[in-house]
């Protein structure tokens, strides 16, 4: 796939700026690190976006995420490995994700209420709208990604 752009982040450095200071803001919050990765690789899954899904692949990695868990995302409704926490945040990242087919259900806020207090689901909604603006960017230009991914650690299932 050939790059369209490949200094739109440069062109565009003064949108860009707000946008890191973004994620550096959503990773300081009280989020879990694990819980953010499998949120922004989801969402980048389903918008396809190749060079965002290597990203964080990489990155929940590098944090101690497992191979099996990153492998079985795009079936986590029929996987026992994800935690109550971690289904209700897939859900709505999939809501929000899928927009105008879903509306953001009510089911699927309920879900996150359940088990997200107010901080963490307004933390947690800003992080899914933020990994789809990436997707847009990464996608839209076509951004190549990296072709390798960190060693798998011994003790990773």
């Amino acid at each position: 796939m050939k790059p369209r752009m490949t200094d739109h982040m440069k062109r565009a450095e003064a949108g860009f700026r707000p946008m890191f200071a973004l994620e550096a803001a959503i990773k300081g919050s009280t989020l879990e690190p694990l819980l953010i990765h499998l949120v922004k690789l989801r969402a980048s899954q389903i918008n396809g976006c190749a060079f965002c899904i290597q990203m964080h692949v990489a990155e929940a990695l590098k944090d101690g995420e497992t191979p099996l868990r990153l492998h079985m995302l795009t079936a986590w409704r029929e996987s026992g490995l994800y935690s109550a926490r971690e289904r209700a945040a897939l859900a709505w990242t999939e809501a929000l994700t899928y927009l105008p087919e879903t509306g953001a259900p009510d089911a699927d806020w309920a879900g996150v209420e359940a088990v997200f207090d107010e901080d963490e689901r307004a933390w947690l909604t800003l992080a899914i709208g933020a990994i789809n603006l990436w997707n847009r960017v990464q996608a839209g230009m076509r951004s190549a990604h990296a072709t390798t991914l960190p060693a798998a650690r011994a003790d990773a299932a």
